[in-house]
């Protein structure tokens, strides 16, 4: 009767967020051939300095795996949120993610934390990126609008996925 139980909607919203503090890249730049090549899906990727993860777009909370967030939005984009390569090794020690599946969250909203010193004792990098995993079905382009060698901070607007 006052909606309690009642799912939020998820908000229509195209544009992509940058996920962690730390400087913005072209998929092409990861040291990950699976990621560089776009196997995965189009979409971005960060060299993180900061800790703190949100949401990279709005939409709902998919799967929640230790080193892994995924989102489905509202026009059906499917987004995968990958921290760090190679960190699915690490069992998910490094990262408190607060988001459920199940969650509807705004782009930019908080979901996780990081402790990178653990990442980088690994051996690992820690790299962090932003994959629309249904890009030869659903994308029909997106824009990026970062600039290179600079820092941007969590949840600012570094471009926009249009979906077919």
């Amino acid at each position: 009767m006052f909606g309690f139980g009642k799912k939020k909607k998820v908000a229509q919203d195209e544009r992509l967020y940058n996920p962690v503090a730390g400087n913005v890249i072209a998929l092409a730049q990861v040291s990950d051939p699976v990621f560089a090549g776009g196997m995965m899906g189009d979409g971005f990727a960060v060299e993180p300095t900061g800790n703190e993860v949100v949401a990279p777009v709005s939409g709902e909370v998919t799967m929640v795996q230790g080193h892994a967030v995924g989102f489905k939005r509202a026009d059906g984009l499917e987004v995968l949120l990958h921290m760090g390569i190679d960190t699915v090794s690490l069992d998910g020690a490094p990262f408190k993610i607060t988001a459920s599946v199940g969650d509807v969250v705004q782009g930019g909203d908080a979901i996780a934390t990081v402790d990178w010193a653990q990442v980088e004792v690994a051996g690992l990098p820690k790299t962090t990126m932003v994959l629309i995993t249904n890009t030869a079905d659903k994308l029909a382009s997106m824009t990026r609008s970062w600039e290179e060698d600079v820092e941007t901070v969590a949840g600012s607007e570094v471009g926009t996925a249009i979906a077919k």
